[in-house]
């Protein structure tokens, strides 16, 4: 919906703020429904606890990280992806967002996720510092696998692991 919405954006800041959206993957909503998904019916099923604010940090939560997790991707893959024509268009392949800005976009998003882990019980948080190596190993899975998603599948499906931890602990 980003690019259909170009010709709408008269505003300089959404100019400015395109590339960066489309680096999250903003107009790519399913991935984050996908991350979403396991915690919040975690949460839902699990006996107690306040179900409708951890569900609200759990989507944020799945919203930060799975656009942290895009980047990671394209900053790994980022010279690949320029060779293929399906993604020669995302903002670093093309260089239209250097590779800093990238960096401290993904500081910034791991920053907001961090602060979400804090508000939850502390083995969320363990169990957040053990998720980043899954999350920064995908990329490096598309050469060493034929089924990288399948690993995909099982970090994404931790968000089961999170939604129970943070109403049972």
């Amino acid at each position: 919906w980003i690019r259909q919405m170009e010709f709408a954006i008269s505003s300089p800041m959404l100019r400015i703020l395109h590339p960066y959206l489309a680096l999250m993957r903003v107009d790519k909503p399913t991935g984050f429904w996908l991350l979403f998904f396991p915690a919040g019916w975690a949460v839902l099923l699990a006996p107690a606890g306040d179900w409708p604010r951890l569900s609200v940090l759990m989507l944020v939560g799945a919203i930060l990280m799975r656009a942290a997790g895009c980047i990671v991707n394209d900053l790994t893959d980022r010279k690949l992806d320029a060779q293929v024509e399906r993604t020669r268009h995302r903002p670093l392949a093309s260089g239209a967002i250097p590779q800093w800005h990238a960096w401290v976009a993904l500081a910034v998003l791991l920053a907001g996720a961090c602060t979400i882990a804090l508000e939850l019980p502390g083995r969320v948080l363990l169990l957040a510092f053990l998720a980043l190596p899954m999350i920064a190993a995908y990329p490096w899975m598309k050469r060493i696998t034929w089924w990288p998603q399948a690993f995909l599948g099982l970090t994404f499906n931790l968000g089961a692991l999170f939604g129970w931890l943070a109403v049972e602990n």
